[in-house]
């Protein structure tokens, strides 16, 4: 199954498509990406249509040509697999070239009054500006385009107190990993987090069945054993939870729910600030969910922890 927003869009929209466009889409989408930066007389002979065909499937999409479609095929490859140092290299290009045109404009009277630019727009206080309109935005974009029914799936199934949760998450997402478990285990039983330690690893993943759901976060510079965890679980039966960015981890495939965020921020670090709203989310709709015996549970759990010194 191909991921990513481009192969996203593809599958949207071919329902709109003639039946030759379609076989483009689904030849497109059998080998992605790499089928993306075939030849155009290549992917008409696989999907046994015109050349012709093929350029109306693009322009379908909204790209002008065929080398637009690859241009931002391509883009969305290095976005996907962007790096910090990568973005810290191309935020440093950026900042390079603002402070060049701010330079510029500072030689000229910019309101009439004969003043020039006194570089106010890069102290901690329009750090606070930006921050707050970078943070908000990308929030309330997550938000609005996580789907009604991926929401209700994800908290049906962390739920459903006759099904065991096992948490992962990467190198940073560990710590949302746990943040969401930890939620999880004051209002119902069987939540755990996978160990690093070997033995133990190994024998959650041995006893893994169909009640299991695997909660996974995986970001971009996805990683590996990320997959091979989500297979292990599907070939039991059990289900994937899969939070990600909007890139799609490879993961997304083998999930049964794909809750993808948005990672804008002003560093060169993907930002985790979205994510923390959609597990906020989720906690208050599993919370929901579970009603008076989640308020049981909760209740019990904090008398526990008061008894023994921890409240």
């Amino acid at each position: 199954m191909a991921t990513g927003p481009l192969a996203e869009e593809i599958r949207r929209r071919l329902g709109e498509c003639s039946p030759a466009e379609r076989k483009v889409g689904r030849v497109l989408l059998a080998g992605w990406p790499a089928a993306g930066f075939e030849t155009i007389a290549t992917i008409a002979e696989r999907a046994a249509v015109s050349a012709p065909t093929v350029l109306r499937f693009v322009t379908r999409l909204g790209y002008h040509g065929f080398p637009d479609f690859q241009s931002a095929l391509r883009q969305e490859l290095d976005e996907r697999n962007a790096s910090p140092l990568s973005l810290y290299e191309s935020s440093l290009h950026e900042s390079s070239l603002n402070t060049s045109s701010q330079h510029t404009l500072s030689q000229h009277p910019s309101d009439g009054t004969g003043e020039t630019a006194t570089g106010e727009d890069a102290g901690p206080a329009a750090l606070l500006r930006q921050g707050g309109g970078v943070f908000t935005a990308a929030v309330s974009r997550t938000l609005a385009e996580l789907t009604p029914h991926d929401l209700e799936r994800a908290i049906t199934l962390l739920a459903d107190r006759k099904r065991r949760i096992t948490l992962a998450g990467g190198r940073f997402t560990q710590l949302l990993a746990q943040y969401l478990g930890l939620h999880l285990m004051q209002l119902r039983d069987d939540v755990r987090f996978l160990s690093e330690r070997d033995v133990e690893r190994t024998a959650t993943l041995a006893s893994l069945g169909r009640r299991d759901v695997l909660v996974l976060f995986d970001y971009r510079r996805y990683e590996q054993d990320k997959v091979t965890l989500a297979e292990l679980v599907q070939e039991t039966g059990g289900k994937v939870v899969l939070f990600t960015d909007t890139w799609l981890s490879p993961v997304a495939p083998q999930a049964e729910v794909v809750l993808p965020s948005q990672v804008t921020t002003l560093s060169p670090y993907d930002s985790l600030v979205p994510t923390l709203a959609v597990i906020e989310t989720v906690i208050t709709g599993v919370l929901t969910a579970l009603g008076d015996d989640g308020r049981r549970r909760l209740s019990h759990t904090e008398d526990i922890a008061r008894r023994t010194g921890q409240h």
